[in-house]
């Protein structure tokens, strides 16, 4: 197997791009002034945020080799385990920003970091930039970076945080916009999950598995769940997690008709481990107990 090469601090990273350190918990840079990362394996305890110039070679991320090109951006949040296949003395032009989460503590976007699901997608769900929002992100990294030039005071955190925070608005309605843009693609998507949760709930795999989870069927459709998520949301105005409750309701109703077999026994046959679940889950979407729902038809 191959090694992972754990990356802990902003400064471990700069002396990996042969970058200076400006500040211990972020760094910003130009990647075509910086040293090409080695092929193999890498895991970063902080926040990324790559903006692309050219067509810059493959990375491979989670189950996926996505080569991405100008205008395309990349996301990644700690912990997050990346594959790069570098060629030697290929240095493309492009922005960098990496943070550490101390580095956001005790800021407005600490609160708010883990909504931007899009730290969560893979690589192959990058978004793709027009000339335009390329200008107004290009804007926002110029500026970090010459606050990171500045002699450090009460001002450059919040000024840094601010700006951090302004990109990864434009970014979620960049996002918004891509989806929209993406429309047709995202309905056959919502259609193939329509599919595989009729599928799931006919066959035997409640009983064996338990309940669906929207990662199954993300990665049935091989989408991250966050972006799967994000995707079936905007979609549709209801979440994954909704969808699945939903069909889940719609067979129970049709499975309660059957008074040969009890509530208890429905329960178990859609996933559930404990029939109470089951029962609260019905009386949350319906107004009515299994029991109760039954009598009335």
């Amino acid at each position: 197997m191959e090694e992972i090469l754990k990356v802990e601090s902003i400064a471990q990273y700069n002396a990996l791009k042969e970058i200076k350190t400006r500040h211990p918990l972020i760094t910003s840079f130009d990647s075509g002034t910086a040293k090409p990362l080695s092929s193999g394996k890498f895991s970063f305890e902080f926040y990324a945020i790559f903006l692309k110039g050219v067509n810059c070679g493959e990375l491979k991320y989670g189950r996926n080799t996505y080569d991405y090109e100008e205008g395309t951006m990349v996301f990644m949040g700690p912990g997050q385990v990346v594959g790069i296949k570098s060629a030697k003395d290929y240095n493309p032009k492009g922005f960098a920003l990496l943070f550490h989460p101390d580095f956001i503590k005790g800021t407005p976007l600490a609160s708010k970091i883990h909504t931007y699901s899009f730290f969560s997608y893979d690589l192959n769900e990058a978004l793709h930039l027009s000339e335009k929002e390329r200008q107004i992100i290009t804007e926002l990294f110029l500026k970090i970076d010459y606050e990171l030039d500045q002699n450090i005071d009460k001002h450059s955190k919040t000024i840094i945080t601010s700006n951090i925070e302004l990109l990864l608005n434009y970014c979620e309605r960049f996002y918004d916009r891509q989806f929209i843009t993406r429309e047709n693609l995202n309905q056959g998507i919502v259609s193939k999950f329509e599919g595989l949760l009729n599928d799931y709930f006919q066959s035997e795999n409640p009983q064996k598995y338990g309940l669906p989870s929207v990662g199954y069927f993300a990665d049935h459709l091989k989408l991250s769940a966050n972006y799967f998520g994000d995707l079936v949301k905007k979609e549709t105005g209801k979440s994954a997690i909704d969808h699945i409750h939903l069909k889940l309701i719609d067979v129970a109703k049709d499975r309660i008709f059957d008074t040969d077999s009890s509530i208890s026994q429905i329960a178990y046959e859609l996933g559930f481990k404990y029939p109470q679940h089951f029962n609260r889950m019905f009386k949350k979407n319906t107004g009515y107990t299994p029991n109760e729902y039954r009598n009335l038809n």
